[in-house]
């Protein structure tokens, strides 16, 4: 499998990769199907369920919601995010659902939605399982899709035709390991982003490339910009506040502080990850990085390098995104993305390593700099657990981006006050990473069965 870094790098909604983006995808895919296969006109319910993690805490991340407008034919990077609730509020009291926009459907939420909270399906922790029948309860197409993190999906044989995934497509320096990786960079006497240029060049043109990643920093700044000026409670019953918009005007009125702390810098990144994160948690538009509920730490500290670094350029956010996303494939690659299938050191813990590899980079690490940044990045993030308190994105998930941007950037610091010889290597933590989400309880893996989801009292 290749992978290509629009595949990590995806401009969606929040609050989930796995439970929103996903489930909106497959979605979205078994309708189109339905009227690919000339079943769509005698489609007279839709019935969708949802198994283990999804099961588990679907509802908190809005994956009910995602289902609906994926069934509607919203994708999303391109749903209106300002309308989705007067859409939903619509569907419910109707009682109707319009397949792809074209075909109206019978639709009762409490038998047309349902959520497993104990029972998963065999492949993954987030399972769905999508049934069309007709007038007369006859089934006309069931499908199975697993929600596998970053918003990627499969369905239940991983291949055919409707397998949502990046396929075998050949590249001039394919890498399965970090090893393979430095290898083929100090071979070819390149940079690990202009090994990743020419790679994705396998997909689109040069210039395509750099437009693509400079709109995806576009989403992330704009995501910031967003969350800077929101104040007020988020949804779901936990009554947290936002924070962002009172941290910016704190540092933006009183900047003489920073000549007093110089720790204020530090201020800066938690707060640009703060943005992001309760714009996930609201259902904004935010870039799976490589997941929603890590979608704040590389914005923050790519805000850190282009605010904060003197030399900071437009060509050094390309480098630090393909650099990142190099990163982020030797993870989907050898372990997981994803909160349900091994904690949060998949997504956070990823994130945070893709970081301080990317950033270790555009302040002119080496390559095994890089590699030493991003295994620091990961290291310290071993067994963080996915324990999210109402199966909301928001406890402790929006102030562990925080932290996590914060330790990236200490980690390239680290890196680059090194020789970039270093005790273990990026594919040891790697493997260590993808056995400890093996040995972890279920109840740690986005289940909010255990941790912090069962000790603090929802009020």
């Amino acid at each position: 499998m290749t992978i290509s870094v629009f595949d990590l790098f995806k401009i969606g909604i929040g609050p989930s990769s796995s439970h929103t983006v996903g489930p909106m995808r497959a979605a979205e895919t078994f309708a189109q199907n339905l009227k690919a296969d000339g079943y769509l006109p005698n489609v007279a319910t839709v019935q969708a369920e949802l198994f283990g993690s999804l099961g588990a805490t679907g509802k908190g991340h809005g994956s009910d919601v995602a289902v609906l407008l994926g069934l509607e034919g919203e994708k999303p990077d391109t749903v209106d995010t300002d309308a989705v609730e007067a859409r939903i509020g619509a569907i419910r009291s109707k009682e109707q659902l319009t397949l792809l926009g074209e075909h109206a459907i019978s639709f009762r939420e409490k038998e047309h939605v349902l959520f497993y909270r104990r029972e998963s399906l065999p492949y993954h922790p987030n399972g769905m399982r999508f049934t069309a029948s007709d007038v007369k309860g006859e089934v006309l197409a069931r499908k199975v899709y697993y929600s596998v993190g970053g918003g990627f999906v499969v369905n239940e044989e991983a291949t055919g035709a409707d397998r949502i995934v990046p396929d075998a497509t050949s590249v001039p320096y394919p890498f399965k390991s970090a090893r393979e990786l430095l290898a083929l960079s100090t071979q070819h006497g390149m940079s690990i982003s202009e090994l990743m240029l020419h790679n994705e060049q396998a997909w689109r043109s040069e210039q395509e490339i750099r437009t693509g990643l400079l709109n995806i920093w576009n989403v992330m700044q704009d995501c910031v910009r967003r969350g800077a000026t929101r104040e007020g409670i988020m949804p779901g019953g936990l009554k947290v506040k936002r924070r962002a918009a009172a941290l910016f005007q704190k540092l933006s009125t009183r900047p003489e502080y920073s000549l007093r702390d110089p720790l204020t810098i530090l201020d800066w990144i938690s707060f640009y990850a703060l943005a992001v994160n309760e714009e996930n948690a609201t259902g904004g538009r935010v870039v799976t990085a490589p997941t929603n509920g890590a979608a704040g730490i590389i914005p923050a500290v790519l805000h850190y390098y282009t605010r904060f670094v003197p030399t900071a350029t437009e060509d050094g956010v390309i480098r630090f995104l393909l650099t990142a996303g190099a990163i982020g494939m030797l993870y989907k690659e050898n372990a997981s993305i994803s909160g349900a299938e091994v904690g949060c050191q998949g997504e956070v813990g990823v994130a945070c390593s893709m970081a301080a590899g990317a950033l270790t980079e555009v302040l002119g690490g080496t390559v095994e700099q890089v590699e030493n940044a991003a295994e620091i990045g990961m290291e310290h993030n071993l067994g963080l657990t996915c324990d999210p308190i109402g199966g909301l994105v928001q406890v402790p998930c929006i102030e562990r981006n925080a932290m996590a941007s914060v330790k990236a950037v200490n980690a390239a610091r680290m890196a680059l006050n090194g020789d970039g010889q270093h005790f273990v290597s990026l594919d040891k933590v790697i493997r260590t990473m993808r056995e400890t989400g093996a040995d972890m309880k279920t109840k740690y893996k986005e289940t909010s069965r255990g941790g912090l989801a069962v000790n603090i009292i929802e009020c």
